[in-house]
């Protein structure tokens, strides 16, 4: 018989398999979640070299590039060359790429929203108190 989870480990549990929950919400399923990840980096500080994205995501520049390739293939991420220095290339979100993170966020929220409404006001006042100490703990 497995052992009980301890309460760190089933609040663990209870959070990864939100954010599981949560990141199944996407606007198209061929874009992988490493891929959402770079797009999702890219609408918070838009544009970036290929090194930058390398280091906020921790892959080696090599895996980045191929990251990269497959979201310009799908349209969703541009390459310019930087007007300071022609031997750099600045990546960014295309209008279709900006589209996906829209839809992936309205789609998220909008399922985050309506498992909301559907507790009671207690639990709800309970997860806005908890909020802030989750992302402490994300945070650090």
């Amino acid at each position: 018989m497995p052992d009980e989870p301890t309460d760190d480990q089933d609040l663990r549990l209870a959070i990864q398999r939100l954010a599981r929950r949560i990141r199944s919400m996407q606007a198209d399923d061929e874009v992988t979640e490493g891929q959402r990840a770079v797009l999702f980096a890219l609408a918070k500080s838009g544009t970036q070299s290929l090194g930058s994205l390398s280091e906020h995501e921790r892959v080696t520049p090599p895996s980045m590039n191929r990251t990269i390739n497959a979201l310009v293939e799908l349209g969703l991420v541009t390459r310019a060359t930087a007007p300071d220095d022609a031997r750099k290339v600045c990546l960014d979100l295309s209008p279709a790429g900006a589209a996906f993170v829209s839809e992936t966020r309205r789609r998220r929220d909008a399922w985050f929203t309506t498992r909301l409404d559907a507790l009671p006001s207690e639990q709800r006042r309970m997860l806005r108190q908890v909020a802030p100490i989750l992302r402490d703990l994300a945070d650090n």
